[in-house]
Order: structure tokens, then C-alpha cells, then sequence
């Protein structure tokens, strides 16, 4: 089991917070956790090579750029291509998310799920016609789920924040 620090934690903790809007975002955090920018920074990287943390990135809010046709496609991927298929999709500029769930057969049979955020219900459709096509998945049974409403958006949170 990796150990993470107590250092650790209060960098986590800033950063599930979004990065500062500063012209040296890290230096800003180590202020915040009593450490230095340089410092701020080896410690990322060890959780990175560490697995940790997988990638630092941003929580876009995808609705105020134009991008109101969202889906979340699901497809019931025969269980031997699903680890496959998994990467294929996420090749895809166009999948934002890709992710296995467990089934719930007889009501829900689908176990790969990915999102893809569109302009409109067209182009997204057309996206999952390509995904269908490219993939050799046409036999395949899949749904699109638009959304309807967006409630929250936000990155994940592991810890209290003071």
C-alpha cells in the first residue's frame, strides 16, 4: 500500500479545489500548504509515477461553450471485446469518457459506457454511427441517453476541505 503523506493530502486537498488562476499556480498552492513551489511540484510528480493521481487536467462546463447535446451511450459489448472495445472508444477524439459497469440483466444489459459532448443531437448521433461503424459494432444493441438537465459538474473531491 502506498503511503501518502500528510503533505500529500493538503496538496490533494488544494488541488480538488481547481487550479489558482495564477501566473505560477503551484507556487500559489505551496503557499496554501506551507511548502515550496519546487516542492509542490516533485511531490505531483511522485504521485503521478506512483498512480496516485493518473493525470492532471481540467473540469470544463461544457454547456456554456456551446456543447448542449450531451450523451452517454451505453452498449452491451460481448464481455471478450470489452476490454478492446474500451480502448478503441477511447481513441476517439469525440469520447470524453469511456468506462466498464457491472450488468443488470434482464432490465439493463449494458456494460461499456461513454460520453460524448456535442453542439447538437445530429452531430452526435453521427459520432455514434461512426463509433458503431469504425468499431464493427453494428449488430451490437447500444442506447443514447441525452441529458436533460445538468445539476452539478465538477471534479472529484477525497477530502474535507478546511
Amino acid at each position: 500500500m502506498i503511503e501518502i503523506s500528510s503533505l500529500d493530502q493538503k496538496i490533494l486537498q488544494a488541488l480538488q479545489q481547481g487550479l489558482p488562476l495564477a501566473s505560477r499556480p503551484y507556487e500559489e498552492i505551496g503557499r496554501q500548504v506551507g511548502a515550496s513551489e519546487a516542492e509542490v511540484i516533485a511531490r505531483l510528480e511522485q504521485l503521478l509515477e506512483q498512480g496516485v493521481i493518473r493525470r492532471l487536467g481540467i473540469v470544463t462546463k461544457h454547456r456554456q461553450l456551446g456543447y448542449t447535446s450531451n450523451a452517454m451511450v451505453v452498449w452491451d459489448i460481448p464481455d471478450d471485446l470489452e476490454p478492446e472495445m474500451g480502448k478503441r472508444f477511447s481513441e476517439f477524439d469525440f469520447v470524453t469518457l469511456c468506462y466498464r459497469r457491472k450488468r443488470y440483466r434482464p432490465k439493463w444489459p449494458y456494460n461499456l459506457f461513454c460520453m460524448i459532448h456535442g453542439q447538437d443531437r445530429e452531430t452526435v448521433l453521427q459520432q455514434v454511427a461512426h463509433l458503431r461503424k469504425t468499431c464493427g459494432l453494428e449488430q451490437v444493441a447500444y442506447d443514447v441517453l441525452f441529458s436533460g438537465q445538468c445539476f452539478k459538474q465538477r471534479g472529484a473531491h477525497y477530502f474535507k476541505t478546511a
